[in-house]
């Protein structure tokens, strides 16, 4: 059986594609850089990151997005006619008055690893964009239109436009095709499919949050109009449905279902095997309960699904409650390439699985300066959304301990360095090095933002010495605190514990969609050049 999630922890809006006997799942990467993520499979039960498809440049520029804007949902898929990857994504530059700002771009290569090609703007009209490449060579685009006026139905429906391949355009302006297949309301992440003379068009509805699930409709026209399956959803956390088309909060916490394996199941993906079984990705979350909230964020699942005799898609032996196993697929198994939790830093380039928010990590960390060590140069406070140095991974676990070595001199109250945990700009905390000009001398210190207050939790200053500090985060569940060691053998607490559950979309105030993550940090609030060194990087994980 395949265990779900199959990606834990931060691994949102899963997008399948198959290229002969190689799966490849591409995810949102939101303001983290490199972008789209994607990883790789030959069973569909193990997995291993394999690339990333987004690189900063003019047209992903990030800096200055407030946190959980940039990329979303990127749609991956494979044309054997064209011998081309084809990646459709998004930019959403703004949410301000629930305007919706974002680009569509399209970019193509021959290989999973690139060359990839310069970006083709596609259209303003709204998110979630994907490509169908239909049988008679022609190739559509669906994406969610945001409705913006007063009187009508909110978000909006699913919109189609063709795209012309050889143009490198679309062909007129999208129109509206879809409205929905129930009433619960947040329709969003459409995929378009062709099998057996229908088009199928599976969506997430009910928001992204706890009333979220996969619908499925289809139409022999591709311009609809579109029939509801008649068991729909088809994977949810909430089966039954409710009328919510009014209600445009995406989270719904009132729909939690304590009879669900996982929580907030939706988003659906869908991709046949070369055996012509069907499987589809998901993404879900494990919330804190009573809290609510998902320090992980959401996570990546997938469900083995059969045809019925009617046509339609469901999962083995009925049912639409999404399940912490699936079926395995009818393939070879695989040998995934998974990456240890330590790292000792001792290659030339950084390992795939670190990611910086809005700038690439190249241009402020190095693994050459000092061979066997990173440096990282300091950049801006880890509350700013422009240029700061962050090198983050995502933990699979909530019960956890991180551990670094670190070397760094401070000079200036300015100049600080560490290990962190990190929702977004306004939510984290870290132990740091800093400079005390009252004590005139470095200390370690443990600093908090919430919501946008910091607090930097002074009673907890002691003087750190010259050299080489262990810093250790230890995760425990619902509870995280931190301990500091001169010598890596005789470990001492440093400020209070604090709750695990507030470092998570539902409790942020400001974020939305992520998750929760794990790095070093280097802040130079004077000159941008004050360096820390850090020997290694590791993560034991408990469950």
């Amino acid at each position: 059986m395949i265990q779900n999630p199959i990606l834990p922890g931060f691994h949102s809006d899963p997008c399948l594609c198959r290229r002969g006997g190689d799966y490849y799942m591409a995810l949102s990467s939101f303001e983290w850089l490199p972008g789209v993520p994607v990883y790789h499979s030959r069973d569909l039960k193990h997995w291993e990151l394999l690339t990333h498809l987004l690189r900063d440049g003019p047209t992903l520029s990030l800096r200055g997005l407030p946190s959980a804007k940039g990329v979303w949902a990127p749609c991956l898929t494979w044309c054997e006619a064209d011998g081309l990857f084809y990646l459709v994504y998004g930019v959403m530059r703004s949410m301000n008055a629930r305007f919706f700002d974002i680009d569509n771009y399209l970019i193509t290569a021959p290989q999973i690893d690139g060359p990839w090609s310069e970006p083709v703007f596609l259209h303003a009209a709204g998110f979630d964009a994907s490509l169908l490449h239909d049988d008679d060579g022609r190739k559509w685009l669906v994406s969610l239109e945001w409705e913006t006026r007063d009187d009508r139905r909110k978000p909006g429906g699913v919109c189609l436009v063709e795209y012309d391949a050889a143009k490198k355009a679309i062909v007129g302006t999208p129109e509206r095709i879809f409205m929905g297949a129930t009433e619960r309301g947040c329709l969003e992440g459409p995929h378009l499919y062709r099998k057996n003379g229908y088009y199928y068009l599976l969506c997430a509805e009910g928001g992204t949050g706890y009333y979220h699930c996969a619908t499925l409709s289809r139409s022999r026209d591709i311009h609809g109009p579109y029939e509801p399956c008649p068991h729909n959803p088809i994977l949810t956390s909430v089966p039954e449905n409710h009328d919510e088309s009014a209600d445009t909060d995406h989270l719904k916490p009132r729909y939690y279902n304590p009879d669900a394996p996982l929580q907030k199941a939706g988003h659906g993906s869908l991709v046949e095997t070369q055996t012509g079984e069907v499987f589809m990705s998901y993404h879900c979350a494990r919330p804190f309960v009573p809290e609510l909230c998902c320090t992980l964020g959401r996570e990546a699942g997938i469900q083995k699904l059969e045809w019925t005799e009617e046509g339609w898609l469901r999962m083995p032996g009925g049912g639409s409650l999404v399940r912490l196993e699936s079926e395995e697929a009818s393939l070879p198994p695989f040998t995934a390439a998974v990456l240890p939790g330590f790292d000792g830093f001792d290659g030339p380039t950084l390992r795939p699985d670190y990611y910086a928010p809005r700038t690439e990590p190249a241009s402020f960390a190095d693994l050459t300066a000092r061979p066997g060590w990173l440096r990282l140069r300091g950049q801006e406070s880890l509350s700013s959304t422009n240029r700061k140095s962050l090198l983050a991974r995502v933990p699979g676990s909530v019960h956890a301990v991180i551990t670094t070595r670190m070397d760094f001199a401070p000079a200036l109250y300015q100049h600080s360095a560490g290990l962190v945990f990190y929702y977004d700009d306004m939510n984290y905390v870290w132990l740091r090095k800093t400079w005390s000009e009252e004590r005139s001398c470095a200390v370690m210190s443990v600093q908090q933002v919430e919501r946008g207050v910091k607090n930097d939790h002074r009673a907890c200053e002691t003087p750190a010495p010259a050299g080489d500090v262990w810093l250790r985060l230890s995760i425990d569940g619902r509870r995280f605190g931190f301990a500091w060691s001169p010598d890596g053998e005789v470990w001492t607490p440093i400020g209070p514990d604090f709750d695990t559950w507030r470092l998570s979309d539902e409790h942020s105030g400001y974020g939305e969609f992520t998750g929760a993550v794990y790095g070093v940090a280097c802040v130079d609030g004077m000159l941008r050049r004050r360096c820390a060194d850090f020997d290694f990087l590791n993560c034991d994980t408990f469950s």
